[in-house]
């Protein structure tokens, strides 16, 4: 069911303030704390795992030089030898623990985000997923949450253990000499500038890129959604092109991301092998001219040596979290997003009378977009048994009447009753829990024909199965199926013909004992036999439950019991279909305009 729309600039996915414009919207602590939420324990544990194996490592230049004193002083070095080993390997075995919880940790982040994202995905309003195109917000939950690994499991997980470890090693090589520390921190300070620098183009390349992947993975749904379009009009090639040039783009922008992370590494090491060199050489005059002893030096260096590794995964670990803050941006998107209304407070009592019509449209006013209306003031009732005919020319409002009764949408002016309440005091699901919509192209989920059938009632029971089975006239769909009700039926319910699909959909509505039944014309993709047949079946679903069905065949129009006349967005007639020839002239028109008298305008 396609409307028109907003202009997509409109939407927040594409707003100024959105991908489009990276610099604009900025990551806040809001969004961090969002996706640590829940993992406090671990991160706590994980930092004390880090701190203890920081304080095991920092500990050993210390015995080191204990060792060079001993020695020089002849003295015993055996048992501080013994220590060093002894710190060394619980160093080890305390890191890699620590490493492990991080990592855990920021699986259990991106699991968590995933999860988050399906479930709203899945919850927000029509009206974004008519502005939105399916590719990119997939890509958003596939890839983009990937991405987000790089933040949590490698990013987050560098930044604990760089900052745990450079904090102690600072603090020791301010104890042992101060004068050659100020000497390491002012080439790191110069080498910190030109890393920053190159950071900020890291997260705008990134999200650049993050965006290409998407439009591809949108392109590409596009063109695999109508493959057999696609093929029969011989448009691989300039498929192929138009995502390849996606493609392109998003090669384009990695390579950026890339290029610019090569500079980070060789600038780092530079910086610390600079300062390593001063310090050698200083630090080696001091003790030549007997300002400074072997041992203080020894253990400086060493620490030297231990201040690569902090600083290192300090400086790749912001480099690793701006690529991965575009990331993050772009499932706050999402996520920020509106979900979809719920119930207002309740107005009408919950059991209606049986005098209650089950449906009411009074004077409702609906559009898709500002100055083009759809629905007009449209008002009229089907009541809770029968079988209700809307009929009318293409654009005139029926598959709207059906988005707002199942409330897709809520309109604009007027009210729509279900039952004798108003619709926005119930909850969409409690709502259309007691509706079944069959759409007149009858979508059917991959899977077997069991699973399609009990989708919307998965705890029926096998006797209510076969019941509807029979009620949709499936029995000799399944009898003919090489697994019965266990047959696959393929991607997008490719195995089954389109009116076995809609059979399908039937019976899948019908096992959920609806209170009202919507059909898009039923018997679209039936042949002459099936239709009579089902044509019996509605009439005697229409004991059980109220009919309210777009027609277009004129068959299906003389079995209603009333027909309602659209046009234009208004109710221009309502009546049997017999008083209406009478006193409709609309209605004869659409009638003459059948030609064959078989089909009415769709």
């Amino acid at each position: 069911m396609k409307h028109a729309q907003d202009d997509p600039r409109d939407h927040p996915l594409h707003s100024p303030t959105g991908p489009t414009s990276p610099g604009r919207r900025r990551t806040g602590p809001q969004e961090v704390r969002r996706v640590l939420r829940g993992q406090g324990r671990r991160i706590s544990l994980a930092v004390a795992l880090a701190a203890a194996g920081s304080a095991l490592a920092l500990a050993q230049p210390l015995v080191v030089r204990r060792v060079i004193e001993a020695a020089g002083a002849g003295l015993a070095t055996g048992g501080a030898i013994g220590l060093l080993v002894v710190l060394f390997l619980a160093q080890a075995a305390v890191q890699a623990v620590a490493r492990y919880v991080l990592t855990r940790t920021g699986e259990g982040v991106v699991l968590g985000l995933r999860l988050d994202l399906i479930a709203h995905l899945l919850r927000l309003p029509m009206r974004t997923y008519d502005r939105s195109r399916t590719g990119d917000l997939i890509a958003r939950t596939a890839a983009d949450s990937t991405a987000l690994r790089l933040l949590v499991s490698e990013g987050f997980t560098d930044a604990v253990t760089g900052l745990v470890g450079l904090v102690g090693v600072v603090i020791l090589m301010v104890w042992l000499d101060w004068v050659l520390f100020l000497i390491v921190l002012a080439v790191i300070a110069v080498g910190s500038v030109a890393v920053a620098s190159v950071l900020r183009g890291i997260e705008r390349a990134s999200l650049h890129a993050q965006q290409a992947t998407g439009a591809m993975t949108a392109e590409l749904e596009r063109a695999l959604g109508a493959i057999r379009t696609v093929r029969a009009s011989r448009a691989e090639e300039r498929e192929t092109r138009r995502i390849g040039a996606e493609a392109r783009s998003a090669y384009r922008q990695s390579v950026r991301v890339g290029a610019m992370d090569a500079v980070v590494a060789p600038a780092i090491t530079l910086t610390i092998n600079g300062s390593f060199l001063l310090v050698l050489l200083i630090g080696g005059i001091r003790v030549a001219g007997e300002d400074g002893s072997v041992a203080d030096l020894a253990a400086f260096l060493l620490y030297m040596l231990y201040l690569m590794s902090p600083v290192a995964a300090v400086f790749q670990a912001l480099s690793t979290m701006r690529q991965g803050l575009g990331a993050l941006r772009r499932i706050s998107e999402v996520l920020d997003l509106p979900g979809e209304p719920g119930p207002e407070p309740e107005r009408r009592p919950a059991r209606p009378a049986h005098d209650v019509p089950v449906l009411e449209f009074q004077d409702v006013r609906f559009r898709y977009e500002p100055g083009r209306p759809v629905l007009r003031g449209v008002s009229f009732t089907v009541p809770r048994r029968g079988h209700v005919a809307l009929i009318g020319s293409s654009g005139a409002g029926k598959s709207t009447v059906f988005a707002l009764a199942e409330r897709f949408y809520d309109p604009d002016a007027g009210r729509v009753l279900f039952e004798g309440r108003d619709i926005r005091t119930l909850g969409p699901a409690e709502h259309r829990a007691r509706i079944g919509l069959v759409e007149q192209h009858a979508p059917v989920l991959y899977g077997t024909l069991r699973e399609n059938l009990l989708y919307a009632a998965p705890c029926a029971d096998p006797a209510e199965l076969d019941r509807v089975v029979g009620l949709a006239q499936l029995s000799d769909v399944v009898a003919r199926s090489p697994y019965g009700l266990d047959t696959p039926a393929g991607e997008h319910g490719m195995a089954l013909s389109g009116g076995e699909r809609q059979r399908v959909a039937l019976a899948r509505s019908l096992l959920t004992h609806p209170s009202l039944l919507l059909l898009d014309e039923p018997t679209a993709h039936l042949d002459a036999l099936n239709e009579a047949a089902l044509r019996r079946s509605i009439r005697r679903i229409t004991h059980e439950c109220a009919l309210l069905v777009i027609a277009h065949r004129y068959s299906t129009i003389r079995a209603a019991d009333l027909v309602v006349v659209l046009d234009g967005g208004r109710v221009v007639a309502t009546g049997t279909h017999d008083e209406l020839l009478r006193t409709s002239e609309h209605y004869r028109f659409l009638a003459r305009a059948q030609g064959t008298g078989d089909v009415l305008s769709g």
